[in-house]
């Protein structure tokens, strides 16, 4: 006699789960999921005597264009994360709920602000940390709240110039060991990404302007 057949499955798909979360919970998790994945590489580049650090970018080295994928994860040690941990947390969460594309803003402030640090870095230079998506996230959210004139983006901008307008000293060469051109490239990209990103709703306002003047 054929067995019973099976049941099919009733639990929820992950996906499913993550959905019936709080909106405020699908909206933090992804950003505290990467901090924490920074921490994680820490601890193991602690045990691996730091040579996960090499995998950084390198400037105008073929080679070295494989770190603007890693770099943004990978830290000189302890300190230097516990110093972007805060920022990245806050600005990131404030993208996700201004926005709701942390996705989208995250990857092109990534991989731009990499493309461009590979660029204009110092050659023989090694270039670590997520400052450059923790400048590109700062020159974003200003960029965005001014063209787009939405009122919950004007706020952010200007909690993030109160917060953390001290960032301007980051784009001068004072430090040797800080990556002034990766603060530098991460903001350039932040403005170029909000500048994508707001494409529409410029477009819509010029629209109405018009309407408005006929």
């Amino acid at each position: 006699m054929p067995g019973p057949l099976d049941r099919p499955s009733t639990s929820p798909s992950p996906v499913t789960t993550y959905r019936s979360w709080p909106e405020w919970v699908q909206r933090t998790v992804p950003v505290a999921v990467l901090v924490a994945l920074m921490w994680v590489l820490e601890f193991i580049d602690l045990f691996a005597g730091g040579r996960l650090n090499q995998f950084g970018i390198q400037p105008l080295e073929p080679g070295g264009m494989t770190g603007i994928l890693f770099a943004p994860l990978l830290h000189s040690g302890f300190g230097h994360l516990v110093s972007n941990t805060v920022p990245l947390l806050v600005l990131g969460v404030m993208i996700a709920w201004i926005t709701h594309r942390w996705w989208l803003i995250t990857a092109g402030v990534w991989l731009l602000g990499g493309l461009f640090t590979w660029v204009i870095g110092g050659i023989g230079t090694n270039h670590i940390g997520a400052s450059l998506v923790v400048y590109g996230y700062a020159a974003f959210l200003v960029t965005y709240g001014i063209l787009s004139r939405r009122l919950s983006a004007v706020l952010g901008a200007v909690v993030t110039v109160l917060l953390y307008g001290g960032f301007v000293w980051g784009f001068l060469p004072l430090n040797p060991r800080v990556s002034w051109e990766g603060h530098l490239a991460g903001a350039a990209a932040g403005v170029v990404v909000a500048f994508a990103d707001t494409r529409q709703a410029r477009r819509d306002l010029r629209q109405r302007r018009a309407l408005q003047e006929r």
